[in-house]
């Protein structure tokens, strides 16, 4: 059995004021697989407490009755400054358009996920969440995603459903910018690249295929 830390977004307001949050599938699917798998997972979020959820990410009736226990831990969250990598062997960030506002800038986060990565643990995300790249610097100063492997929301993704004006930046195009080797599929399609012990997914179609890939690798540890 594996411990494993998620850390969700507390961000709930895109630029123009629009609600958002975490990506409710995103969370639950990954949470889902991996606890039934017996894996011990930890839900933290960026400042702590309730979660918000994207209301364009509520669940089917039939979502909701499976995902029940998911959406449960999504209450009075601690603050993920109260947790260290050593304690932990893997790291999953769900997104959601949240991630995209307090995730790029937070150094606190930053030095967490570098130890994840410095230490040779996992380090999986999902769709926005690879934001958080956007801002992390390796110890030479380098922007951490710099020749890295990696997959997120795309410019066209982002296009398609009104978002462009709303966040602060295009993540596929930031991601480029600074050096990440960015590989993407159609809109919409299931989409992970894994680089060593880094894994991420394209889009909310991706977070099962996330899922199996962090399974994979933890038991491969």
């Amino acid at each position: 059995m594996s411990a494993i830390l998620f850390v969700l977004t507390s961000h709930d307001r895109m630029s123009n004021g629009d609600p958002t949050g975490v990506w409710l599938e995103e969370y639950a699917v990954p949470w889902t697989r991996l606890t039934e798998a017996g894996h011990d997972v930890t839900v933290a979020s960026v400042a702590g407490g309730d979660v918000p959820v994207d209301p364009n990410s509520e669940p089917t009736a039939e979502q909701a009755r499976e995902w029940s226990e998911a959406v449960e831990r999504l209450k009075d969250t601690p603050a993920v400054d109260r947790f260290s990598a050593e304690d932990f062997d893997a790291v999953y960030l769900p997104g959601g358009h949240g991630t995209m506002f307090d995730m790029p800038d937070n150094e606190g986060l930053h030095e967490l996920l570098l130890r994840f990565d410095e230490q040779g643990r996992v380090l999986a995300s999902v769709c926005h969440a690879p934001a958080v790249f956007s801002g992390m610097k390796r110890r030479d100063g380098q922007p951490f995603i710099a020749g890295r492997r990696v997959t997120a929301f795309t410019d066209s993704e982002e296009r398609a459903v009104g978002g462009e004006e709303k966040v602060p930046f295009l993540l596929e195009t930031r991601l480029r910018e600074l050096g990440a080797d960015v590989s993407t599929s159609g809109d919409w399609a299931s989409h992970v690249v894994v680089d060593g012990r880094l894994i991420t997914g394209q889009n909310p179609q991706s977070s099962e295929a996330v899922a199996g890939k962090l399974l994979t690798t933890l038991a491969q540890a």
